[in-house]
């Protein structure tokens, strides 16, 4: 029997006798890094190529900074919340138990919440607060209510004076 000469892989790829198996120039087929690297490899600020991907998939907020990066920077974390905003969930305080209805109206326990003044108030409203706005205890007053914000302490610290540069008192001639 005669043997089947098998050509080589190399010889049978070549892409018009040049040696790239059809890939261009030789450098062109490599691995993931001549496409830029692998999965969002390239997708940074300049990324025109994959922008229409990346604003699909992630929205527009991909792109630029967001925010403050400092890690020193404490974010404003307070809760607050608007008399309209009071007077639209009342029924839903009742329910959460952070409300109550008696004779003289509504009794609402908003320890942790700063209010604001943003709205038109209705019912009469106590409240307890963590702090309060100027006019949202006004408007609320005006409808019969109060609101009870917690007393801040504040701590003064004593002038210390440098015992170096105090003066010396003046000698009598």
């Amino acid at each position: 029997m005669a043997q089947v000469h098998k050509r080589k892989k190399s010889t049978r790829m070549h892409g018009r006798a040049m040696g790239t198996h059809g890939w261009g120039a030789r450098k062109k087929h490599k691995k993931s890094g001549h496409r830029g690297g692998k999965g969002m490899a390239g997708t940074g600020k300049r990324a025109d190529q994959k922008k229409t991907l990346m604003t699909k998939l992630y929205g527009n907020s991909y792109f630029g900074k967001q925010g403050i990066t400092s890690k020193s920077t404490k974010r404003d974390k307070r809760l607050r919340i608007n008399l309209q905003d009071i007077e639209n969930r009342l029924q839903s305080f009742i329910k959460e138990g952070i409300a109550k209805k008696t004779a003289n109206g509504y009794e609402l326990n908003l320890s942790n919440y700063k209010i604001l003044g943003d709205g038109e108030v209705k019912n009469k409203l106590m409240i307890q607060a963590f702090e309060a706005s100027n006019s949202a205890i006004e408007k609320v007053k005006k409808a019969g209510g109060e609101i009870k914000v917690r007393e801040k302490k504040v701590m003064k610290t004593p002038v210390v004076e440098n015992p170096k540069k105090k003066k010396a008192p003046e000698k009598k001639k």
